[in-house]
């Protein structure tokens, strides 16, 4: 079962406050500063025509009225026709993405094997982790390791759809990638889903020798619903002092706190048009919303102050034009504030997840960049 919290304001502050942090400020290299086009990259619009051209307008129109139909209601027939229609959508797109003959081109020089992390939090389960080493690094030691939570909103994709394009990221950076495949929800609640990538973070720690990674070169990550089940982990990390088993943390275009629940007069465009669909995705993450709303492993961007500067050093990731880039921009503000900002990346002209299409220009700034990123913060 799900533990829930039913502390009001920021979770344990009293507690944290006893407990301050000694860990020192992180310095930040400066390396990104990329100017903003103010409007969305030309090749994406045109590649969403495209999407859209897939489809009969009333086609479209009756999914995206029956999607907000289905987001607006709070019973378990809605969540259930919700999600299956979610995962419909997602899952054969971000498959189909897996197929470039750039992630596949990858793909051909990565051995893969399976882990499974031994778990009690929520019944006794073994969480599968797909290891995607490099030919290249096989049978070496001391290899830096990426610890990667996949997307889909943490109800939907898998790690194995998400393989090829980390195939990709292994090559590239030369890391070894640990692909968590955690539960999702409405399966699974919060905080459990968290606790598996948690879990799956301490055992790679604990057995990094055997598995050939240099303990002082562990880095987490995920994107979006990926992006929250990582910072839903690095609170864990936190509230149990052991930041310092992680060198750096990539939290991307992540889903971070409640900010869809407020007026959609203040949000961008992006924001307004996906925020009926996120506030019931949050309630379905959630196992008891209103005792979880103010609970930082539901909301990560809710974590206080002292518990922030004992988060592991960060970089977070973002998109112009994404859908969660005002909670994104909030916590980064907040972790610069707390010592353990080391850069805060906005990729110009883009929206979400479009820069893991290879054939959007987005795609090599953002590749460009994350290999500076390991290079410089992971490597060294």
């Amino acid at each position: 079962k799900a533990v829930v919290s039913t502390q009001s304001g920021h979770y344990g502050r009293d507690i944290l406050r006893s407990r301050r942090s000694t860990m020192p400020r992180v310095q930040s290299k400066n390396l990104f500063n990329f100017p903003l086009k103010g409007e969305v990259d030309q090749d994406i619009i045109i590649m969403q025509k495209k999407m859209e051209e897939q489809f009969s307008p009333a086609e479209a129109e009756k999914f995206k009225e029956r999607i907000k139909e289905l987001a607006l209601r709070d019973d378990e027939e809605s969540n259930e026709e919700f999600v299956a229609m979610m995962r419909g959508m997602m899952d054969p797109m971000i498959q189909m993405m897996g197929k470039h003959e750039t992630f596949q081109k990858a793909g051909e020089d990565i051995n893969l094997t399976t882990i499974n992390v031994p778990t009690t939090h929520d019944g006794n389960f073994d969480v599968p982790v797909l290891v995607q080493t490099p030919k290249k690094l096989q049978g070496k030691e001391n290899n830096a390791a990426f610890i990667y939570a996949h997307g889909g909103g943490a109800i939907g994709s898998s790690a194995e759809d998400n393989k090829p394009f980390l195939d990709y990221i292994a090559i590239q950076a030369d890391i070894v990638v640990f692909n968590v495949d955690y539960r999702l929800a409405p399966e699974t609640k919060c905080p459990n889903n968290i606790k598996d990538f948690y879990e799956a973070i301490k055992y790679i720690c604990k057995d990094a020798s055997s598995l050939g990674v240099d303990p002082s070169k562990i880095s987490i990550g995920g994107d979006s619903g990926g992006g929250y089940i990582c910072l839903g982990a690095m609170v864990l990390l936190a509230q149990n002092d052991e930041a310092g088993l992680v060198k750096l943390a990539i939290p991307g275009i992540p889903m971070t706190d409640d900010y869809s629940f407020s007026d959609p007069a203040a949000m961008t465009i992006e924001e307004n048009e996906s925020a009926y669909m996120m506030r019931k995705i949050w309630k379905l993450i959630a196992a008891d919303f209103e005792a979880q709303k103010c609970n930082p492993h539901l909301f990560p961007g809710k974590a206080s102050h002292e518990l922030l500067e004992k988060f592991p050093p960060t970089i977070v990731s973002e998109c112009e034009f994404d859908m969660f880039i005002t909670e994104a921009t909030r916590l980064a503000t907040r972790l610069r504030r707390a010592g353990r900002l080391l850069e805060f990346i906005v990729i110009p002209g883009c929206k979400h997840g479009s820069y893991m299409m290879p054939d959007m220009g987005c795609f090599k700034t953002w590749g460009d960049t994350f290999k500076t990123v390991f290079q410089e913060y992971l490597h060294k």
